[in-house]
């Protein structure tokens, strides 16, 4: 958001919840009919967890990256999480068409309560919670330099160098609304 700040010559008011605020529980249904909650997750360390709806061009973009870190850092220390705002049938869809390994919830789209609870107005909504409950990263739409700025979080809670998610050559924008 301190990209947005810059672009606009001040403070925006994105509505999601900001860095430095206790991440509200997270508690859904997965694909696979299992529940995830964040609680449980904050045990293993850091979690990532992407908000998006399978309609979203923006969201279409930033998901292939997610996979990226997913496949870079896996399941150790800690979690990356997709909260779709979508049917069963459609985030299923969305996870194959895309290439999504990591777990994907379902935030049910008749109230969702988790997606109100963390204040979107936007998607896709990435928040980094750290292992002490504190979200650590917000970003709303795609930010290439908060994308990065997770990167070297999600490296860090492994003790390990950032690995580059962006291959040499490759046009990533800069910046996308969501």
């Amino acid at each position: 958001m301190k990209w947005l700040n810059r672009l606009f010559g001040g403070p925006i008011d994105m509505a999601a919840l900001p860095a430095g605020t206790k991440a509200p529980e997270i508690n859904l249904p997965s694909l696979d009919g299992s529940r995830l909650s964040l609680q449980t997750a904050l045990k293993q360390g850091p979690v990532l967890a992407a908000f998006y709806k399978v309609s979203c061009p923006v969201c279409q973009y930033t998901f292939p990256y997610l996979e990226r870190l997913h496949k870079v850092y896996g399941d150790k220390k800690i979690t990356i999480v997709g909260i779709s705002q979508d049917s069963q049938r459609d985030t299923a869809a969305f996870v194959k068409e895309y290439g999504v390994t990591f777990r994907n919830l379902l935030d049910d789209p008749n109230g969702y309560v988790v997606s109100n609870a963390y204040g979107l107005t936007n998607v896709p909504t990435l928040f980094l919670v750290g292992q002490n409950g504190q979200i650590e990263i917000t970003s709303v739409g795609w930010v290439r330099q908060e994308v990065e700025d997770v990167n070297r979080k999600l490296a860090a809670a492994q003790q390990t160098p950032p690995s580059p998610i962006f291959q040499s050559g490759e046009d990533v924008t800069d910046f996308r609304a969501g």
